[in-house]
């Protein structure tokens, strides 16, 4: 377990977001991490499940961003999977 600083986007937001994570969070964990800085805020909530982009391939909600090819300062997207 180390500490993996990475830079967020929510998609629909205008800010981007730096965010510690674990390394052995899951992309569903990192995905909430970025969401608690733009949904209900500057983006609209919903009840879709959260998902998260990494090198333009979306990852499985319960994939381990350490080993999915997460580096320090890598940009990750969130969005809501309607």
């Amino acid at each position: 377990m180390a500490l993996l600083p990475l830079s967020g986007t929510f998609i629909g937001d205008v800010t981007t977001v730096g965010i510690v994570v674990d390394d052995e969070d899951t992309a569903e964990v990192v995905g909430q991490k970025i969401a608690h800085h733009s949904v209900g805020r500057r983006v609209a909530a919903s009840s879709a499940p959260i998902r998260v982009r990494l090198g333009g391939r979306v990852l499985e909600q319960d994939e381990i961003i350490g080993r999915a090819g997460a580096a320090p300062y890598d940009h990750v997207e969130a969005f809501f999977d309607e």
